[in-house]
């Protein structure tokens, strides 16, 4: 339908358009990031007899305090709204750096016992000088690094992989902490929307305080068998929180952990309810969740083009 001259020249900018390697670039750099760090690892434990600890020690002090100083020279002006990083480089001489830092203030611990039976504080230290770098910095990867010692700090594991298998759940204190961190991680999330300070971490916070919550919920509802039910109270109040928060930053993310982590805690009381004393209604908790499985997948599937109708109805407004 179109001239030859018009094919050609459509197929000639084709040719010629660039191809964008943006994430295959930030990729290399984060491997190599890791890479290094892991590579001083394996090179301090199989030459430290040979090397020295002082050495060892004032090498990696040297090269984080290299990084540190390289991002302070680079970084653009503190603003308590987002600031765009310098240059590609300066994400990962940042992450570099404080994993250097983190590295140190360990190989200090386990070599000299410089804090002594004083663990908390080796994981405080670096958990304010993490999080003063993330708001300094402007650096999300830093912030949930942060939170991450935080937990640390009140003895919990926090990390995607760990957070159901290194965590003793049957232990009540670790539930309770898990609650108090849970909450004081929802309560960033808000001061940072509420009083405008570095507000686009708050989806970060938000989402580790999130998942904390939930998890620490249902542990309890597990672990406190003799009043069970009691715990469905907080189960439909974080339920009916986060999912006000979904709908106002517009997350499907959000929407599906809220029902998973909801329809486990309902499964578990029906399940509960219909088999104490009655194991000949086991028919009837297969069906329950037959039909329930197939109610939440249509949920999420009308939630999730509910979701995207809005973002079509505010790019337009907007």
């Amino acid at each position: 339908m179109i001239s030859d001259q018009s094919l050609e020249r459509i197929t000639n900018a084709e040719k010629a358009k660039l191809f964008s390697i943006h994430w295959e670039l930030r990729t290399v750099l984060y491997l190599g990031v890791l890479l290094l760090t892991g590579g001083l690892g394996i090179l301090i434990y199989k030459n430290i007899d040979s090397i020295g600890h002082q050495v060892i020690l004032a090498a990696i002090a040297l090269l984080c305090a290299g990084c540190f100083i390289y991002c302070e020279r680079k970084k653009l002006p503190f603003s308590f709204n987002k600031v765009q990083s310098p240059n590609t480089l300066f994400d990962y001489i940042l992450l570099l750096g404080c994993l250097l830092l983190l590295t140190f203030l360990a190989y200090l611990q386990v070599q000299y016992n410089t804090f002594g039976d004083k663990y908390g504080l080796a994981t405080f230290i670096p958990m304010v000088i993490l999080f003063f770098c993330a708001y300094h910095f402007d650096h999300l990867g830093v912030l949930t690094m942060a939170i991450a010692n935080l937990a640390t700090w009140m003895g919990i594991a926090v990390t995607p992989l760990k957070i159901f298998t290194a965590n003793n759940f049957a232990d009540a204190q670790i539930i309770f902490a898990g609650l108090l961190l849970g909450v004081i991680l929802v309560l960033m999330a808000h001061l940072s929307t509420i009083r405008k300070i570095k507000p686009h971490f708050c989806f970060t916070y938000l989402n580790f305080g999130m998942n904390i919550l939930f998890v620490s919920t249902l542990a309890g509802m597990f672990h406190f068998d003799s009043f069970y039910l009691a715990w469905m109270i907080p189960l439909a109040a974080l339920v009916f929180y986060f999912y006000r928060r979904a709908l106002e930053i517009s997350s499907f993310y959000f929407i599906l952990m809220i029902t998973l982590y909801s329809y486990t805690g309902i499964s578990y009381v029906i399940t509960r309810l219909l088999m104490h004393d009655h194991y000949e209604l086991y028919m009837l908790v297969m069906l329950y969740f037959i039909a329930s499985a197939v109610f939440m997948i249509l949920f999420l599937i009308r939630m999730n083009k509910n979701i995207k109708n809005d973002d079509r109805l505010q790019r337009k407004v907007a």
